[in-house]
């Protein structure tokens, strides 16, 4: 059985600049990789994150150290031995499964047990600005149902309370990315509840949170830049209530599956995010994430153009992929 792998980098330029505490972006930078066997070929596609040590050159790299196994017909559980959780792994094992659902001439919604995949409400992300350009991207989006706050600079506190007032109706996560600090954390705690915020994800930095067990949580606490694979979970209990899986942590959907439900049965509660990618990205997380708490999969509604085919998108709401973009 021989396979070929094709590897691509593509640049998705983003409607405007996204901004968050670490800075901004104005193009999403990601690497697709096909699978293809005989006539049948499978995609994947990852977001290389500097945060986490990665770049473009860095996941091209990886994939092309591991191409000969791929060649040869390496499966998915070979690869989570093989290659380490990150970027590189995701963009090669979703390129996997979408290969053998369309071998196996199933749908991969069918293969992981999620029968019936529906569509999803996902949060729409307000970038970090001042309170005032916060407030008027809240307002022209009022109508969402659920928002996500990009904060983690000086005066949180006021960020919450404009978009607040300028969405109402609106549910509220809000992001710190690391941002705030043990002398500010408690102060921004509080400001969320009074604001109805309802999860704030990663207030401060990936192993400087040992803090988080020693105060009251007025609002859930969801880890991101502190759980990427399943061995994380131990170490948060206590500390974190939630925990935000992507893909591009996980290093595919495999791994994500089961994290999924090793952190339900912790007692976590689960969100699903992603970083800001194409509609390529998006539709193995739309699967994951099918029971999860909180949805944040508005990657490609931020950027200028998607591909085509892309996901469907009906305001707040995404509908599982079709088989002609993954799964």
């Amino acid at each position: 059985m021989s396979r070929e792998l094709i590897v691509e980098t593509e640049n998705f330029p983003i409607a405007g600049v996204f901004r968050i505490a670490r800075g901004a972006k104005t193009a999403a930078e990601v690497v697709t990789c096909t699978i293809s066997q005989g006539k049948v070929r499978g995609r994947g596609e990852c977001v290389p994150y500097t945060r986490y040590g990665e770049s473009v050159q860095s996941v091209l790299e990886q994939i092309e150290a591991i191409r000969a196994e791929i060649s040869r017909g390496m499966d998915r559980q070979e690869l989570q031995e093989r290659m380490p959780a990150g970027a590189a792994r995701n963009a090669l094992d979703c390129a996997l499964w979408d290969l053998e659902a369309k071998l196996r001439g199933e749908r991969v919604a069918d293969m992981i047990g999620s029968r019936s995949p529906r569509a999803l409400v996902t949060a729409q992300t307000i970038s970090l600005g001042t309170p005032e350009e916060m407030a008027a991207q809240a307002r022209a989006h009022a109508a969402r149902p659920l928002l996500k706050i990009k904060v983690g600079a000086e005066d949180d506190a006021a960020r919450m309370r404009t978009v607040a007032a300028a969405a109402p109706q609106s549910r509220l996560i809000v992001d710190a990315n690391e941002g705030w600090t043990e002398a500010n954390l408690e102060e921004n705690l509080r400001a969320a509840a009074a604001c109805r915020v309802e999860l704030i994800e990663q207030p401060l930095p990936a192993g400087k949170d040992a803090i988080l067990s020693e105060i009251p949580h007025p609002v859930p606490i969801c880890a991101d830049e502190s759980v990427h694979v399943t061995e994380d979970l131990d170490r948060l209990a206590g500390l974190y209530d939630a925990v935000n899986i992507k893909l591009d942590k996980t290093g595919g959907l495999t791994e994500a599956l089961i994290l999924r439900d090793r952190a339900r049965a912790k007692g976590f509660s689960i969100m699903v995010g992603s970083m800001v990618g194409t509609s390529l990205a998006m539709a193995p997380a739309v699967l994951l994430a099918q029971d999860a708490d909180f949805v944040d999969l508005d990657g490609p509604l931020l950027l200028a153009r998607d591909r085509v085919p892309g996901l469907t998108y009906d305001g707040a709401t995404v509908s599982p992929p079709e088989p002609a973009l993954w799964g």
